[in-house]
């Protein structure tokens, strides 16, 4: 058994997840944090589905240093020469083309016969190896397959020039044990199997993709396709942080372990939820709040005692700080900057100026400034051109008539103020907001509070997502006043939704 090679489809597999759409300043943050993270190859959209996606694929590539990219393609040549044109600049380029095996699919979405299938594979493989050797092909539905078909699509792949071959349990069908031994078959009766990697990738529709994925790696498969959060079509993929961790934890079971830098898992786990405008449960491994907690007395008698009594991983081994520094407003911005480092932060030094001026303005609203405030105050940096701008707001409560507010926004250098009436200080702002801007139609679909750290004081999150024919706008804002933080997190979605 070899190193384990981490495939991450967050920009692809889970960016398709409904609300979970980002712009391209965000989706190349990720992509920079996910080569932070070590992965070993990111797949960065679906080149063909739009000019948006083709654009942001090949901005990626041309981003990322040190790990291959790759884009997806249907086995068509317009979708593999648009992959191609995608990803042709990345250090380590790849093409990753798929046709669906399982009778189903061939019958009655390819309505194509096992034959054609198979000519097809032939053809397209080939034709993708014209520009590059790192192809990896997928079997769609491989684990609804018949098993000596997909050794005859998987030979025919590796001979026409594949040098993955990906198995996926595309709709969460399969069981553990399946997948090893349908790994194992593979790799027993494909001729030349040693010629290619065999790849797994698992959908959590039974919440089985991360056993589902290790039964891959314990049947000889050498790469894992996951996303961050687990995110994904449905029920979602295989989580990364949850299947690297499991692999850290057991390695008398994986062997060699991936090259993930693990202490950068919490930190990548928390700006994918920040742009997507959601949060993690409080009961979700490895990164939700709980993960690490223990109220029970008898739990808490042994963590004291000693702490592998009931934690079999750190907090520590995956970026989460458990020692906070406190910072206040005497505290200067070469020690503001020595502590980002130390919390795993590399910034420029026009990010650092402007995280310690926003650092600065919560110093003289709060009394203690912890850990949590400061990541969350440098995770808040808005991923799209602020057209609109706060300048300040005026809530007064009106009895039996609602809620009267006036706000003024700064477009460019002209102030503009409205009032309006709502049923709350939140509805009627976002009223007046609407009178400025103009907007398109759109609902607010979701809208949440979260408290960053402890105390009065602390720091509101609020997140909320906007839809507006037929797409998802993310906005957050963070602010010591919950009024201003929805304020700010519904700016931030319409400056996304203005683009």
């Amino acid at each position: 058994m070899g190193r384990i090679k981490i495939f991450d489809t967050t920009l692809r597999d889970g960016e398709q997840s409904p609300g979970c759409s980002m712009n391209l300043a965000e989706k190349l943050q990720v992509a920079t944090q996910l080569e932070k993270l070590g992965v070993d190859v990111i797949e960065a959209g679906f080149a063909i589905s739009s000019p948006g996606d083709f654009e942001s694929v090949k901005s990626i590539a041309e981003l990322v240093k040190n790990c291959t990219v790759a884009s997806l393609s249907r086995a068509l040549e317009k979708d593999i020469d648009a992959a191609w044109e995608a990803v042709k600049n990345a250090a380590d380029p790849r093409i990753h083309t798929f046709i669906a095996t399982s009778p189903v699919h061939m019958e009655y979405k390819l309505k194509m016969t096992p034959e054609q299938v198979i000519e097809r594979t032939a053809a397209m493989v080939k034709y993708a190896a014209k520009y590059t050797s790192n192809v990896e092909f997928s079997c769609e539905d491989a684990m609804r397959s018949d098993p000596d078909f997909l050794v005859r699509v998987c030979d025919t792949a590796i001979k026409n020039g594949a040098k993955v071959l990906n198995i996926p349990d595309t709709v969460g069908y399969t069981t553990p044990n399946e997948m090893r031994e349908m790994i194992e078959y593979l790799i027993k009766n494909v001729p030349n199997s040693d010629k290619a990697e065999f790849s797994v990738h698992c959908h959590n529709d039974l919440g089985m993709a991360v056993a589902n994925s290790l039964g891959g790696v314990l049947g000889g498969a050498l790469q894992i396709e996951c996303t961050v959060n687990g995110l994904g079509e449905r029920a979602g993929n295989t989580s990364l942080e949850e299947v690297v961790m499991a692999m850290n934890t057991r390695p008398d079971l994986y062997g060699e372990l991936p090259r993930i830098d693990t202490k950068q898992i919490y930190r990548t786990s928390k700006l994918v939820y920040n742009i997507i405008g959601q949060s993690a449960p409080h009961n979700k491994p490895i990164v939700g709040a709980n993960a690490f907690a223990h109220e029970s007395g008898i739990h808490q008698h042994g963590v004291l005692a000693n702490k592998s009594t009931y934690e079999i991983m750190t907090p520590e081994s995956v970026g989460v700080q458990t020692n906070q520094m406190v910072l206040g407003k005497h505290s200067g911005k070469h020690a503001f900057s020595e502590h980002l480092k130390q919390l795993g932060y590399d910034l420029t030094d026009d990010q650092i100026v402007e995280a310690f001026g926003r650092f600065k303005d919560l110093c003289d609203k709060k009394k203690t400034v912890t850990d949590g405030d400061i990541e969350a105050l440098v995770s808040n940096t808005a991923t799209v051109e602020e057209k609109y701008k706060l300048v300040f707001f005026d809530v007064k409560t009106m009895g039996k008539m609602g809620v009267g507010s006036t706000i003024c926004l700064k477009k460019d250098n002209e102030f503009i103020e409205q009032t309006s009436l709502g049923d709350g200080s939140i509805d009627s702002l976002y009223a007046a907001i609407d009178k400025i801007v103009q907007p398109p139609e759109h609902v607010l679909d979701k809208f949440k509070i979260n408290a960053v750290s402890e105390g009065q004081d602390t720091l509101g999150e609020v997140t909320l997502k906007l839809q507006s024919n037929g797409k998802s706008y993310s906005g957050r804002g963070l602010s010591t006043d919950i009024i201003e933080a929805g304020i700010m997190a519904y700016l931030n979605a319409i400056n996304k939704l203005m683009q």
